[in-house]
């Protein structure tokens, strides 16, 4: 993860931001127990002037510690390419997800099989970009 990090950041996002049919980015939450900076390389789906995260964790019973960090930190930002962004971070209600889940599992199978895998409902994660004051 650590390579991916300095790979984007290097690169201006060249390098790291894209695989065949995905994109990534860069988000820095702020840690909800060390109140640390943590950045984390994550598959991103763009909604309009949104950005959509799934919670997955890999198809584990356990929210992802990004999710956790969100969820006690909702400011955040990202890094999309070479631009960065300030954004809130929000968990998309029952009539969001239930309009967006299907075409996430139609266009990222993993989705469809780590939510069979848990028992947990997996979060799908609003971020908004944010206009700061000047």
């Amino acid at each position: 993860m650590r390579f991916h990090i300095v790979l984007y950041r290097l690169s201006g996002g060249l390098l790291g931001s894209r695989a065949p049919g995905r994109s990534f980015m860069l988000l820095t939450t702020i840690g909800r127990k060390s109140g640390q900076e943590r950045v984390t390389p994550i598959l991103y789906i763009p909604e309009a002037n949104d950005f959509l995260l799934i919670a997955s964790n890999w198809g584990e019973q356990k929210h992802p510690a990004w999710w956790l960090n969100l969820q006690a930190h909702p400011q955040a930002r990202v890094r999309v390419g070479r631009k960065e962004l300030a954004v809130v971070a929000r968990q998309a209600n029952s009539e969001e997800r239930a309009h967006l889940w299907p075409s996430i599992q139609a266009r990222y199978g993993e989705f469809k099989r780590y939510q069979q895998r848990v028992t947990r409902e997996i979060p799908v994660i609003i971020l908004s970009p944010v206009v700061l004051p000047q």
